[in-house]
């Protein structure tokens, strides 16, 4: 992969960054030079490389706020620094609404909305007190258009943007921070959800006839890191393809 984007000398924290999407943004944040710390509630067997270079490690679930704070603050004192917060941790099964327990609602609000302040509090004050920094939030298209069986993860997700969005006025101009609205994403863990074509027919309802790969989302967050975007806060950037298509149009255009 080549990239114009030179981050040496940066410290970078991806949550949720030892697999999938989260580990290809830990991988483009090394291949760029930067220093990168990945966390999880347990340690992989293999952890993000490029380049000869490895991701570090810190065990958190960052669902705790003290822990959030702590994971933060440990990635401060062995960089020396911190520049960059990815806030990728997240996800949900379906569930029905008018079954799904209490607890359950609870959990994925916790670690689709109230994890990412939990962890970008204590990382704008490392930065603010720094040379300033990037924050970005991995949000979907579920927050903006959501589908049965999302009600709790897409309440979440919309208020994540909202929740960068108001951020973004109060921590500037030092901190940045930003929103990436993702569609959908073919990673390994994933692939099974889209049936036995290999996901032809799901991406036939993208206007870019295919799903993103995850690396469309990292280069995405390497933009919103670098200073070629240095004037860019409170944004959303839409890696969706265009969105879905509601499946009555695709059926319109069959019978047309």
């Amino acid at each position: 992969m080549n990239t114009v984007v030179d981050l040496k000398g940066r410290a970078v924290l991806v949550t949720g960054g030892t697999k999938g999407i989260g580990a290809v943004i830990a991988r483009t944040f090394l291949h760029a030079g930067a220093d990168v710390m990945v966390c999880g509630r347990n340690e992989p067997e293999t952890l993000p490389e490029a380049d000869g270079r490895s991701a570090r490690f810190l065990s958190a679930d960052i669902r705790d706020a003290a822990q959030a704070a702590a994971l933060v603050e440990q990635t401060a004192e062995l960089f020396g620094r911190l520049d960059v917060l990815v806030n990728n941790a997240g996800g949900s099964p379906d569930a029905d609404s008018a079954t799904v327990s209490p607890r359950f609602v609870e959990r994925i609000v916790a670690l689709n909305l109230l994890a990412p302040f939990y962890v970008a509090q204590p990382a704008n004050k490392v930065m603010q007190a720094g040379e300033g920094g990037s924050i970005i939030n991995i949000g979907s298209v579920s927050g903006i258009d959501p589908q049965p069986g999302t009600a709790a993860y897409s309440a979440a997700k919309a208020g994540l943007l909202m929740f960068s969005k108001a951020l973004a006025l109060e921590w500037a101009p030092k901190v940045r921070v930003n929103h990436i609205t993702t569609g959908l994403v073919m990673t390994e863990a994933a692939a099974h959800n889209y049936g036995e074509d290999g996901g032809a027919s799901t991406a036939a309802l993208v206007p870019m006839r295919r799903m993103a790969d995850p690396q469309d989302v990292a280069n995405a967050c390497l933009y919103l890191a670098s200073d070629l975007s240095s004037y860019v806060t409170g944004a959303d950037l839409a890696v969706h393809g265009g969105g879905e298509v509601p499946a009555r149009y695709l059926v319109k255009q069959q019978q047309d």
